[in-house]
């Protein structure tokens, strides 16, 4: 009984496994193109990112089809949900080029889905703010 008592947190503690390649901290970037990417279902995930993205000084413009001039960086991205009782981010990557050139990315993925852990019942915000602060080089200006 003890034993299990002692496995119970193992269990219950999903792993979340976030790899960031960060932007270099001498780009002054400021505007960044999202291109839209209809196959992701997770309804908030864009304003979430448009948000981070705002909260370090960089504007965003979201467009679909073909890229405007004007944008030197492009943000792609992707996002998967899971589902257990209600549906979940479980995975998400960020692709940021200048000029076709990948300059940083990070990925967030909920391993095992989630488990038993209630953390993966976590808002999209909750999951992705640490994830894109990251990416932008730290703490929000």
């Amino acid at each position: 009984m003890k034993k299990g008592f002692l496995l119970l947190p193992l269990c219950l503690a999903a792993c979340t496994s976030i790899t960031v390649q960060p932007v270099d901290p001498g780009v002054g970037i400021v505007y960044v193109c999202v291109q839209d990417n209809p196959k992701v279902i997770v309804s908030d995930f864009v304003p979430v990112v448009r948000a981070g993205f705002d909260r370090h000084g960089i504007s965003t413009e979201v467009f679909s089809g073909s890229l405007p001039e004007k944008c030197e960086y492009v943000l792609t991205y992707t996002a998967l949900r899971s589902w257990d009782m209600a549906p979940y981010l479980s995975h998400a990557e960020l692709w940021l080029d200048r000029r076709g050139r990948r300059v940083a990315s990070a990925e967030y993925h909920l391993n095992g889905k989630g488990g038993f852990s209630l953390m993966k019942w976590q808002g999209t915000q909750t999951k992705m703010d640490p994830v894109i602060d990251e990416l932008l080089g730290g703490a929000p200006r």
